[in-house]
């Protein structure tokens, strides 16, 4: 028998188990289920063990995550086995486990759907996207569609594949090839014939398995807007009454706010939400909370946000500055990292509202067409420095039988990055001479 890995006296085990069940569980980790004197996870997966592994049987509660600490505190001091599907460290248990035991977690693995599924279409992992629909909402697959790509989509029960299928249709990939890979690695092991999105019929008689995947290639539809990977989507990608930050000058303000992973952008005065879906659209661990006064443009910024993959944005329906103090006291968000302001900055308080709320390092572009908001600008430049520009842009359209030059409003834009804290002074202060710290 081989011995479980060397290492301090773990207070959690956790074990990956598929669906072959015992048989599939490698020695080391039988061992560990053997030796528990507590076994935790979900019933599917308790009901795979054998009498042999003796220790006390606990189903997971729900909601799951916040149940975490306090079960394994009700358990210090006895060994801990929780059962995790596959890899627990792939959009699973493991992730919040490692949060609470920190070094007092061993990790023992199985491999994952993903590798199943990878080996049995014979695509290469390294080109082929992963997205999970387990507790998100379908519409975040609709960011990693583009012509020709490969995505295996992780579906939450039976009934996903179905969903997959209508998203893709909905979003202009119709002719995309699904197919469904179930109970990957067990005995009951299914894959579906190849079939487009388009000619899907969902499995009712019988039901398809909860535990399966779905297998993308995707195509897009002839007709269908083409998104690329960038900044600067197509103007008709969004649903909008006007107040849209056009294609051009919105590439270009996403480049002076330069998203990087994980990082965090303040989107005020979201208009159509555009700034803050293409932050989130960067990556998929971007974040974005946009701050709307106008009810029905905030619902807007909802659909757009659903239609192009980034459900998770956060809209608050309120007028600024009063919404961003409102936003700066909620405990679960961390400061920005990047402010945008979009419109309002006549408004009395809310540049310094947004200067006050960047940690040292943040970033902050504002825009406007007006000559009152850039009179605030040419202040906040005096004083802070950055850059301040001009973006213009203009397009060809006919003049009688000829063609000719129309100039869209010029834009103003000030981009600057904070590099000290505390400034008595109030950015906007026509007064403000002093040079700028960036300079």
């Amino acid at each position: 028998m081989t011995p479980a890995p060397p290492g301090p006296p773990y207070a959690v085990t956790v074990v990956g188990i598929g669906a072959d069940g015992w048989p599939g569980v490698p020695d080391a980790s039988r061992a560990a289920l053997r030796d528990a004197e507590v076994l935790i996870g979900g019933p599917r997966q308790l009901d795979l063990l054998p009498p042999e592994c003796a220790g006390e049987r606990i189903a997971w509660p729900s909601p799951l995550r916040p149940a975490v600490p306090a079960l394994l505190a009700a358990h210090t001091g006895r060994r801990i086995a929780v059962l995790a599907s596959g890899d627990p460290m792939f959009y699973g248990i493991g992730r919040a486990l490692a949060e609470e035991a920190g070094d007092r977690l061993r990790v023992l693995p199985h491999p994952s759907s993903v590798s199943y599924a990878a080996a049995r279409l014979g695509w290469p992992l390294e080109d082929t996207e992963v997205v999970t629909l387990v507790g998100r909402p379908t519409a975040r697959l609709a960011a990693a569609l583009h012509e020709g790509r490969r995505l295996l989509v992780l579906s939450a029960d039976a009934g996903t594949p179905a969903e997959v299928a209508a998203l893709l249709r909905d979003r202009g990939f119709g002719p995309s090839r699904l197919r469904v890979l179930e109970q990957l690695g067990g005995e009951k092991e299914h894959t579906t014939d190849a079939t487009t999105a388009d000619a899907w019929t969902a499995r009712t008689d019988p039901p398809g398995d909860p535990l399966n995947i779905v297998a993308v290639e995707c195509r897009r539809a002839p007709d269908a807007l083409r998104l690329g990977a960038v900044p600067g989507l197509p103007d008709e990608a969004y649903e909008h009454d006007g107040q849209l930050t056009k294609r051009y000058v919105r590439a270009a303000t996403l480049a002076a706010l330069a998203p990087a992973p994980g990082e965090l952008l303040w989107d005020v005065g979201g208009g159509s939400g555009s700034i803050a879906i293409e932050w989130m659209r960067t990556h998929p661990s971007c974040r974005a909370v946009t701050v709307e006064r106008d009810p029905v443009r905030a619902d807007r910024i909802t659909r757009n946000a659903d239609r192009l993959g980034v459900p998770g944005l956060r809209v608050v329906t309120g007028a600024a500055p009063a919404a961003l103090t409102e936003l700066a006291a909620r405990p679960e968000l961390p400061p920005p990292d990047a402010v945008f302001i979009g419109g309002g900055l006549t408004v009395p308080g809310l540049l310094d509202r947004c200067w006050d709320a960047l940690p040292v390092g943040g970033r902050l572009v504002a825009n406007t067409v007006t000559l009152e908001s850039e009179a605030v600008l040419a202040a906040a430049h005096r004083r802070h420095g950055g850059e301040l520009i001009r973006l213009a842009v203009a397009q060809a359209v006919p003049v009688g039988g000829f063609t000719g030059w129309r100039q869209a409003m010029p834009v103003t834009q000030w981009a600057v990055r904070k590099t000290t804290t505390g400034d008595p002074r109030h950015i906007g202060d026509p007064l403000d001479t002093a040079p700028g710290a960036d300079r």
